[in-house]
């Protein structure tokens, strides 16, 4: 062997062995595409969770969800029926919401009992549930936030707002709305189905497959979520400004009870109920790649924002919605009506 093969072969060694030696741990770790990695991530996650019975709180999240899924089919069932509901963009987009959070909520519900009942999941069904989960997320969202951009265009143009927003262009972004919000993580999916592990996993988690994803694609996710997040910010503030400013020589802010005053409540209430997870699980990702932070710090933190943070907002929107939105509310008090009539003409 001449000295050139023999200086490639130590250069080789030295990359493959000593350049791992000498990584930081956090690198180090996540570098790490195995299944040795994923089996003792979710092994500790499962020993946080049995060592302070966190899995306790699939209880109030059980509670809530189906608090939650009664109300939901109730209003969309309204919005459906109705010829007139439908054709307004303000009702399509609070079913397209209310949509959204209904799938959300069924793959976290079944996420948070597979977890309390200790199932295990194979890590692609885990990986394909995240980015379901991450979809139906960012499209309510998207969508609150297009509701904002809605009352704007209403406001700004009453004259031309139905030729701007008529049902089926309505569609057409509501469509777009999903295609963009699952577009990012199926294709995180797909890019790294070749290096992750194929074995069964003993707790599926959005954080733990999201952060394994992430140790590959640290920049890609965070300017994800970055930029999406600072997009909606930015019109929700510019709508809500200019709305003021448009308005506010029209007397509707001078009463405290006012219905201008009271909508801005609710939309600020939802906003602020469904960002704040959000910003919360951003923390998460961040605490998930600090090795000076402790394990149960980090399923306490998840933990609470799975199964409180996440679903306070689907859990008030139904409600919200229901006594905000007059025509649906009477829409709903008719259905209720007309079943009683049925049920009384039945018994009789």
């Amino acid at each position: 062997m001449d000295m050139r093969t023999l200086s490639e072969c130590l250069n080789t060694i030295i990359h493959d062995v000593v350049t791992p030696v000498v990584m930081s741990p956090p690198k180090l770790k996540y570098k790490m595409a195995s299944s040795v990695l994923i089996t003792n991530l979710t092994q500790e996650w499962v020993e946080s969770l049995r060592r302070w019975h966190l899995e306790l709180f699939f209880i109030p999240t059980t509670v809530v969800t189906l608090a939650t899924m009664l109300a939901n089919p109730v209003l969309l069932t309204c919005i459906f029926l109705s010829r007139a509901l439908r054709q307004e963009t303000r009702y399509l987009l609070v079913a397209n919401t209310l949509t959204a959070d209904m799938l959300f909520l069924i793959l976290n519900l079944a996420t948070v009992i597979c977890n309390a009942v200790k199932v295990h999941i194979p890590w692609l069904v885990c990986e394909l549930v995240t980015a379901v989960t991450i979809t139906a997320y960012c499209c309510a969202i998207l969508t609150v936030t297009l509701m904002v951009v809605d009352t704007y265009a209403a406001v700004r143009w009453p004259l031309h707002y139905r030729d701007i927003l008529p049902p089926a262009r309505t569609h057409r972004i509501l469509a777009g709305v999903w295609l963009l919000a699952a577009v990012y993580p199926f294709t995180l999916v797909i890019t790294m189905e070749r290096v992750n592990p194929h074995e069964k996993v003993p707790v599926c988690l959005v954080l733990v497959s999201l952060g394994f994803i992430q140790a590959h694609n640290m920049v890609g996710t965070h300017i994800y979520f970055f930029v999406a997040a600072l997009i909606c910010t930015i019109l929700i503030f510019y709508c809500y400004i200019r709305l003021y400013m448009v308005t506010r020589t029209q007397g509707i802010w001078q009463s405290r009870f006012s219905r201008a005053r009271v909508t801005l409540l609710a939309h600020g209430i939802l906003l602020l109920l469904y960002f704040v997870p959000g910003f919360v699980f951003t923390l998460e990702l961040f605490l998930f790649h600090r090795e000076d932070i402790s394990q149960d710090v980090r399923v306490w933190v998840s933990t609470v924002n799975m199964c409180v943070f996440m679903l306070l907002p689907r859990a008030f929107a139904p409600y919200l919605y229901g006594l905000r939105y007059r025509e649906l509310s009477d829409t709903l008090m008719q259905l209720l009506h007309r079943h009683r009539r049925l049920s009384q003409t039945t018994i009789s």
